[in-house]
């Protein structure tokens, strides 16, 4: 009888989940496309506004990102305290406001405004980030790596709606180049927050029983598996950002084109999110661990790609294998975090490992540019070898360890 129980609530269970990670999947198509159109025009935006120095382009990008790593905390307490609804929703809200006020700060030229704007939408995309595990809170064991790769695979259309809202709206305020596009950031941002106002994910339980459950952070974070999931998140994103950034800019420097470079990222953005259709099911069939190693060798493998020539084929092989090394790298450490957690544990957790996984790649993204100009492309690349071995490294470990530690 208990089994019989136990079936039922894990069906209902998987129906609500499923139904969560539908309207996750289309709020991360929208909310994941502001991401794509500060990537495409923040840069852009930023050499026009300030006039004849141009040497802080790029930091309207940067900006962006550390926004994301500075909203990974408050995102967990306000979803902690109030709810993944409210937190979303809330969230989608503050998307609404700072695509106007980006569109503002266009509009009276105010470089200023403009970075401190595109910083808002960047605490936004932190909260974009626990899509991923709202996904997970629902769902059964065995549904749960597969609600978490269909929500990242709402990435793939992210990275079309971003790139052609660009290309549709830049001229909407002609001569007031990209004003249109982030009033046109806004509006995606409010549809996201009608889409999330659907979403139906039960409060972990609260009060003194509820808290006294709650071990401390330092317990949690301690734990191997923990420690694991977190380098191995870290690393592949990292590592995506770093080669990423960098590779436009070596593309041209080595005498390509422009848009040799943007198909190159374009085919990069799409090998990110693709193979999240059936990540999932491999994770469901190989385990965690295995899908995690892959995609660390398949960062590996770009690196030996990029460093064996620099042609157009060399670059656009090598990005095509960084995104899907960073797919199956990063959905396999998500999963691998939700077996650390209580479910009144969970908000803080995955804000702590989003913490420390986007603090990293802001490093990443700030110094890329820098390696590049003053060590060369093969260095950037080289660089992926260390990391990439030493996560694989733990990764063996972990399971030696948890072998041995399993009852007989």
């Amino acid at each position: 009888m208990t089994a019989t129980v136990s079936a039922e609530e894990t069906l209902i269970d998987d129906r609500l989940a499923r139904r969560n990670a539908v309207l996750l999947a289309c709020a991360q198509a929208l909310g994941g496309a502001s991401a794509s159109i500060v990537i495409a025009s923040a840069s852009l935006v930023g050499a026009g506004l300030l006039g004849a120095d141009k040497s802080l382009a790029t930091l309207p990008v940067s900006s962006f990102v550390l926004g994301t790593a500075l909203g990974t905390l408050p995102a967990g307490a306000i979803m902690h305290r109030f709810g993944r609804r409210v937190g979303f929703v809330g969230s989608a809200a503050l998307g609404v406001v700072a695509g106007l006020a980006s569109a503002y700060a266009i509009f009276v030229a105010s470089f200023a405004l403009f970075c401190f704007a595109v910083m808002a939408s960047g605490a936004v995309s932190a909260f974009v980030q626990q899509y991923r595990f709202a996904a997970a809170d629902t769902a059964s064991d065995t549904f749960r790596p597969k609600a978490i790769s269909f929500v990242l695979a709402g990435g793939v259309a992210a990275g079309v709606i971003g790139p052609q809202t660009v290309i549709l709206t830049a001229d909407w305020f002609d001569p007031i180049l990209f004003a249109g596009t982030y009033v046109a950031q806004a509006g995606l941002a409010l549809v996201s927050m009608a889409i999330l106002a659907f979403l139906s994910i039960p409060r972990p339980p609260r009060g003194p029983v509820a808290e006294g459950a709650r071990r401390p952070l330092g317990r949690i974070m301690a734990q191997p598996r923990f420690i694991v999931s977190a380098a191995c998140a870290i690393t592949s994103y990292a590592l995506m950002s770093l080669v990423m950034t960098a590779t436009p800019l070596a593309m041209i420097a080595c005498g390509l084109t422009q848009t040799d470079a943007a198909h190159a990222i374009q085919w990069h953005v799409i090998a990110m999110f693709g193979p999240s259709f059936f990540t999932g099911h491999l994770i469901a069939r190989f385990g965690r661990e295995r899908i995690v190693a892959v995609g660390l060798a398949l960062l590996a493998g770009c690196a030996v790609v990029a460093l064996m020539g620099v042609d157009v084929a060399n670059f656009w092989i090598a990005l095509i294998l960084l995104g899907v090394g960073w797919n199956f790298g990063f959905i396999g450490a998500t999963a691998m975090l939700t077996d650390v957690y209580r479910p009144a544990e969970r908000a803080t957790v995955q804000s702590v490992n989003d913490f420390l996984v986007f603090g990293f790649v802001a490093a990443a993204s700030f110094s890329s540019g820098a390696l590049l100009h003053a060590f060369g492309w093969a260095t950037v690349n080289l660089l992926v070898f260390p990391f990439t071995a030493l996560s694989i490294g733990l990764l063996v470990w972990l399971v030696w360890f948890e072998r041995e530690r399993a009852p007989v």
